[in-house]
């Protein structure tokens, strides 16, 4: 056995599909095993992931992930994951919390920084402090003013799980697995159950750790070109302190079900809906066997796109076309866990259709399995998956995470970790198996779902009184521990609750902020990176082209200006979007043109963008079609580009009516998750025309325009057609048109002249723009939801009010959100998040919080953030800190793809080159001075500022009691 700093070479192999040459290690002393992965990825990960099996639903394994981050033994201030927020260069940060894992992954373009990020979260993981105070901040406590006041449940955690618990969707999701899993751990909430989480001691809190979290039971995790020797080298330093253990961590098998289940459960529902609204959830799901290899793994992931991937996939479009329901639902396959899960159905439906679903869903794969997938439908989804694979583009997420949480399907539980990651053979396989007409997917349903008995049938049904019957409980269980409080007790309590407070206000010290590692301005590149843009122009049309690498994949935008629209028109914008892509065209229909567009292309999606042009109230507002292919298929693409929009059957009323309920399904389902964007979106709707246009498209005012829509259907069908017909007519124009491509010098002057040929065959009419008249909306406005958590926003027009805060604006912004909001709003409000935004382009600044259990008392928060500012006095050091984080948000790591979007978008909202720099510029000489600038301009924003709060009734209500009128109330649930 060679070891080479304190580890063990396993293996080593080339990976051609991530461009990297892979080692697995095991740790000589303590058995932690390393995945490591060499390549010229500038934009380094690493990841430490334990195996943390709850117990129980007291969600212990999510507080202790919050809480870790709380200091430590070599960085002991509060919270040093806050304060490399501040100053930190990453392009990741965070950590998260599985049914039966924990991972702790940072990512970063600087190597000095990596190294940093890397040695805070390693002393964070394996030498927390884990007080008890950051358990009762980050997971619960009981939280008492005064002896005879109300006594309540605060803490992070718990309130973020509230909010979970808030969500339908969310359940849905939570009781399928839970069904298949009675007996595991996939059977109990790892995030908590609210209704448990205060049962969670603080001895056995520490005790998970202890249990837990050890080099013995660690995942270690390397992506990028930084030094492969050094990583080793880095790792044996922190390891080699301790000594091997065994850690009992594997998760138990699940006991296959002998024949299928049916269950019901309720999720909380608006009291004020009359019972034929109210709606319910139904999915069927089934646990699968544990996946043999590396083959099967890529063909159920293959066949989870064949019958759900896509609007036209077979599954999803019988479940669809049924009328049971208004969308789909369930999560399809889940392949993180030790036995996966298929999960499907509808939501939308009649409290009494879960078995009408069942039936459907077993009927169609009952068809399938024995009549034979489309081979169409089958090519068109190993094609999809293909181009996915060989392109992997996650966005924003950097790929190394990627390839590290897939690595873990099978390292998790003691199997190859890069099984998953190989993926040619497998492809290759699989490919010749089809060719040779074996029924591979049709083998596959048929033993893993219609020949599975371990399948459950899940009804979630709405259930008006399931809010005040918590709320009752929750009231009861805290008036039961005050009774059980002696008045000593009591007035321990309150000292507790003022300790805590008193913690969570004092700074932390200087000397003890100084140990968190950092960069120094000097390590800052003074320029921006510039992104190559050639504006020119084809047949009347504008074109922006980028001259990058992309791996061989052109990357098209297809931008159609929404300010040719009159105002009536724009909630129709979404719709007619995917109306072109969803209804068929020409001679093909639906089914057939879904499956075109999967064989030749990587994928055409839709995409509103809508932004304030730079000095001006005027937006800019477009309806891209973003397509990518690989150069030999660019004519195909054009070919189907040019019939979706000159030939899409927008007469095909029945897809048009399932369009209107699907997107009506989607925006209620993302009503609590996604409460805070909805609150920013309708506060700034009052602000500036391009933040109306986006409300007007995407948020509550779109909701309710669709529920109209949808509740009168037959009614409105002609003018829905004509609307969109209308739309068609006036955007598919190719001299109001923008064609955005990102591609090499080579493969760009190829595809030129297919882009003109199809430029030419577009319609072609001078452009006139409409005036958007922009609605006014009351200065305090409250909108009621079903949760047990609010989201509130506060904001104003600076720019209106005569402010122009210069660059050095966002490094104060980036300061208020990592102290004071933090602090306030966060750490002592309980809140999950609490933020603000600041929009150079626009002017306009809001502020924001996230499950909040407050409402007035965050808005008293806001007020006060003004007077923080004009006393607040930022050393050198925390002043170069907020310089650092805000230099790192807007140096964010960018494929080639986006990229060239990202460009396009500046373009087209005025930002030139020169005045980034200035900001830049700005940013980087920031001062003491600017804190005191912004604070006079928040000022104004405490009296001229708008409010807008998505809430409980009774939260709102409670509102109004103590400040009568103060919230004007609209209702969506």
């Amino acid at each position: 056995m060679v070891i080479f700093n304190g580890f063990e070479l396993l293996c080593e192999q080339a990976l051609p599909e991530l461009n990297s040459t892979a080692r697995f290690y095991r740790h000589a002393k303590t058995s932690a095993e390393l995945l490591s992965l060499v390549n010229d990825d500038e934009n380094k990960v690493f990841g430490v992931t334990f195996r943390t099996p709850p117990r129980d639903s007291t969600g212990v394994a999510h507080i202790l992930e919050h809480a870790v981050l709380c200091g430590s033994r070599k960085y002991p201030v509060k919270e040093p994951f806050v304060e490399l927020m501040k100053s930190s260069l990453s392009t990741f940060l965070n950590a998260m919390t599985f049914p039966d894992k924990t991972c702790y992954p940072v990512a970063s373009q600087n190597l000095k920084d990596f190294y940093n990020l890397i040695d805070v979260y390693l002393d964070a993981v394996f030498y927390p402090l884990i007080t008890a105070n950051s358990f009762k901040q980050e997971g619960w406590h009981y939280d008492l003013d005064a002896v005879d006041a109300p006594l309540v449940y605060k803490g992070v955690v718990f309130n973020e799980m509230k909010g979970n618990y808030s969500s339908p969707d969310y359940m849905l999701n939570e009781f399928s697995q839970r069904s298949l899993f009675p007996n595991t751990v996939y059977g109990l909430d790892s995030g908590g159950d609210p209704r448990h989480i205060p049962d969670l001691t603080y001895a056995d809190f520490k005790a998970f750790h202890g249990r837990y979290y050890h080099p013995s039971n660690a995942r270690l995790f390397f992506y990028g070109d930084d030094d492969p020797g050094e990583r080793l080298r880095l790792l044996d330093s922190w390891l080699s302190a301790f000594d091997a253990i065994a850690v009992d961590s594997i998760s138990t098998l699940q006991k296959r079900f002998s024949a299928p289940q049916r269950l019901m459960r309720t999720f909380s529902a608006s009291a004020g809906e009359s019972a034929a609204d109210r709606k319910a959830m139904a999915t069927v799901n089934w646990m699968i066997d544990q996946i043999p290899d590396a083959e099967t793994d890529l063909g159920l992931g293959i066949l989870d796109h064949i019958l759900i991937g896509t609007p036209a996939s077979p599954l999803r479009k019988a479940l669809v076309d049924s009328g049971l329901g208004e969308d789909i639902a369930g999560r399809g396959l889940d392949d993180q866990l030790l036995q996966p899960m298929f999960s499907v159905g509808l939501k939308g439906i009649d409290p009494s259709g879960a078995e009408k679903v069942e039936a459907l869903v077993l009927d169609t794969l009952r068809a399938l399995a024995d009549k034979g997938i489309d081979r169409m439908t089958v090519e068109a989804s190993l094609n999809t998956v293909e181009f996915r694979l060989r392109e992997n583009n996650f966005g924003s997420f950097p790929r190394g995470i990627a390839a590290m949480l897939h690595s873990l399907k099978t390292w998790l539980y003691e199997r190859d970790p890069l099984a998953p990651l190989a993926f040619e053979a497998q492809l290759r396989s699989l490919k010749t198996r089809i060719a040779e007409g074996e029924p591979y997917f049709e083998d596959l349903i048929a033993r893993n779902l219609l020949d599975n008995p371990h399948r459950t049938t899940l009804a979630l049904q709405p259930d008006p009184e399931q809010a005040e019957r918590e709320a009752v409980a929750e009231r009861q269980r805290l008036d039961a521990a005050r009774a059980a409080m002696s008045k000593s007790d009591l007035v321990a309590l309150v000292e507790a609750t003022q300790t805590l407070r008193r913690l969570q206000e004092t700074p932390d010290p200087p000397e003890a902020l100084a140990t968190i590692p950092t960069l120094a301005l000097e390590d800052l590149p003074r320029r921006n990176k510039v992104i190559p843009i050639e504006v020119t122009r084809a047949v009347d049309t504008q074109v922006l082209y980028h001259d990058l690498a992309t791996n061989g994949v052109l990357y098209l935008d297809l931008g159609f200006d929404l300010h040719v629209l009159p105002t009536d028109l724009l909630p129709y914008v979404p719709l007619l979007a995917r109306a072109l892509l969803e209804t068929g065209a020409g001679k093909h229909d639906f089914v057939s043109l879904s499956q075109r567009i999967g064989c030749a292309t990587g994928g055409i999606r839709p995409q509103v963008w809508i932004s304030a042009v730079r000095d001006s109230q005027f937006a800019a507002a477009r309806l891209f079609l973003r397509a990518k292919a690989v150069p030999e298929k660019t004519a195909e693409l054009m070919a189907i580009l040019r019939d979706v929009l000159l030939a899409a059957r927008l007469d095909n009323r029945e897809r048009l009516q399932q369009l209107v309920l699907e997107e009506k399904a989607s925006k209620e389902a993302s009503l609590v998750p996604g409460g805070s964007h909805f609150v920013d979106m309708r506060l700034r709707a009052n602000l500036h025309e391009a933040d109306w246009a986006e409300e007007q498209i995407s948020g509550i005012s779109y909701l309710w325009f669709l529920r109209k829509l949808a509740e009168g259907f037959e009614k409105n069908w002609p003018t829905l057609k004509a609307a969109i017909e209308r739309i068609r007519s006036l955007l598919v124009n190719r001299e109001g048109m923008l064609c955005n491509v990102t591609i090499d010098a080579a493969s760009w002057r190829r595809f030129e002249p297919e882009l003109a040929s199809f430029l030419a065959d577009l319609p072609s009419s001078p452009v006139a723009q409409s005036s958007w008249q922009v609605g006014k909306g009351p200065s305090c406005e409250a909108v009621t939801i079903p949760t047990s958590v609010n989201y509130v926003g506060k904001g104003a027009n600076l720019y209106r009010l005569g402010l122009r805060p210069s660059g050095a604006a966002d490094v104060v912004v980036k300061y208020l959100r990592t102290t004071w909001l933090w602090e306030k709003v966060r750490v002592q409000g309980g809140a999950y998040g609490g933020f603000c935004v600041l929009d150079h382009r626009s002017g306009n600044f809001t502020f924001l919080s996230y499950r909040d259990p407050n409402l007035l008392e965050t808005l008293d928060i806001y007020d006060q953030t003004p007077g923080f500012l004009k006393r607040a006095e930022p050393d050198q050091a925390e002043l170069r800190r907020s310089i650092i984080g805000t230099i790192g948000d807007i140096d964010a790591y960018q494929l080639p793809d986006a990229k060239g979007y990202t460009s396009m978008q500046r373009y087209l909202a005025g930002e030139t080159e020169e005045l980034r720099q200035r900001r830049r510029d700005e940013m980087l000489s920031a001062r003491v001075a600017d804190f005191r600038a912004f604070a006079d301009a928040l000022a104004h924003l405490t009296s001229h500022g708008r409010i807008v709060v998505l809430g409980s009734e009774q939260a709102i209500r409670e509102v109004n009691v103590q400040r009568p009128g103060f919230l004007h109330i609209s209702k969506v649930m």
